[in-house]
C-alpha cells in the first residue's frame, strides 16, 4: 500500500476493495495492490472518503476538494463556496468530510467550514448555519426512512487560536423538507461534536456523542445507551448487533440492548 495512514475502505460491485490513504487511492483486486495518485499536490492525495453512487460514478473526497475517477484518471469537480460568517481554518477549508447520496439520487458533499452542499446533477444547494445548522463544520449526514436529513457538526470555534474561546454550537440537526430543527433537550446534541450517524437495517438512526454515549432514534423518540468512549464508527452485523469503535476501544450493543466492551479476549 502507498501509506500506513488508511482512513477507510469501500467495495465496488465487482468485489474490488478501494482504500483511502494518506498518499492516494489504493485498489486491491484479491491478488495485488494498485496505487493511484489523485493529484500533484499533498492535499489532493490526502484522501478522506470514497463513494460510488447509484449511477456508478466514483467520487473522491480529499483535503483539497472533490474529484471524480473514471477508472484511470481523476478529474477535479468544482463545488462553489458559499458566503459564511464564521472563521475559516485555512488548513482545512478544502477538506471534504463526507460524500453521500439520498434516495432521490442527489449527491451531498460535506465540508469543514462551508456546511453541506446538495448537487442534483445540475445545480448546487447549500445548507448552512444561517439556515439553522448548529455549525458550518459538517462532519456527518444520514437519511431516514421518512425522507428527513440528519446532520452532525462540530464546534467551529475549536479552531480559535485562543483556548478560552473554543466553545460554541455543534451537534445534531434534522432537516425535513426545508425546515431545520435541533434537540435542545438531548445532552451532547447542541454544544459538542458529533462524528457518527448511522441508519441500521431496521431504519433506526444511531447517533454518537463525545461524552453522552450513543442514542437510537426509532422514529418516535430517542433512547440513550451509556457507551463510555467517543465513538467514530458504527456498523450492524447480520445478527442485528451494533458494533461501535472509537478512541478507547470497541463496544457492541446486542439485540437486547446490552452494552458490552469487546477486548482482545472477547467476548466474540
Amino acid at each position: 500500500m502507498p501509506s500506513d495512514r488508511v482512513t477507510g475502505m469501500i467495495e465496488d460491485s465487482n468485489g474490488i476493495f478501494w482504500f483511502h490513504t494518506g498518499e492516494g487511492v489504493s485498489k486491491y483486486n484479491g491478488r495485488e495492490f494498485i496505487n493511484f495518485l489523485v493529484g500533484a499536490d499533498f492535499g489532493s492525495n490526502m484522501v478522506a472518503n470514497l463513494f460510488i453512487d447509484s449511477k456508478n460514478v466514483f467520487w473522491v473526497g480529499t483535503w483539497n476538494g472533490v474529484f471524480r475517477f473514471d477508472g484511470e484518471m481523476f478529474h477535479p469537480f468544482s463545488v462553489p463556496y458559499p458566503v459564511v460568517d464564521t472563521k475559516i481554518n485555512e488548513d482545512t477549508k478544502n477538506w471534504i468530510t463526507g460524500i453521500s447520496e439520498d434516495d432521490d439520487g442527489n449527491i451531498w458533499i460535506l465540508r469543514d467550514g462551508y456546511g453541506a452542499c446538495k448537487y442534483d446533477g445540475k445545480t448546487f444547494t447549500h445548507v448552512l448555519k444561517k439556515d439553522g445548522l448548529h455549525s458550518n463544520n459538517v462532519t456527518q449526514i444520514e437519511f431516514d426512512k421518512a425522507g428527513s436529513v440528519w446532520f452532525g457538526t462540530r464546534v467551529a470555534e475549536r479552531d480559535d487560536p485562543d483556548p478560552k474561546k473554543r466553545f460554541g454550537k455543534g451537534g445534531i440537526n434534522k432537516m425535513t423538507e426545508n425546515a431545520i430543527v435541533s434537540f435542545p433537550e438531548i445532552a451532547g446534541f447542541n454544544n459538542s461534536d458529533v462524528y457518527g450517524i448511522y441508519r441500521d437495517n431496521s431504519d433506526n438512526i444511531w447517533i454518537s456523542t463525545i461524552k453522552n454515549g450513543v442514542y437510537r432514534f426509532d422514529g418516535d423518540g430517542f433512547k440513550n445507551y451509556q457507551v463510555p468512549i467517543s465513538i467514530m464508527g458504527m456498523w450492524e452485523d447480520r445478527k442485528g448487533n451494533l458494533w461501535l469503535g472509537g478512541a478507547g476501544g470497541l463496544y457492541r450493543i446486542n439485540q437486547n440492548g446490552e452494552v458490552i466492551n469487546v477486548t482482545t479476549k472477547g467476548p466474540w
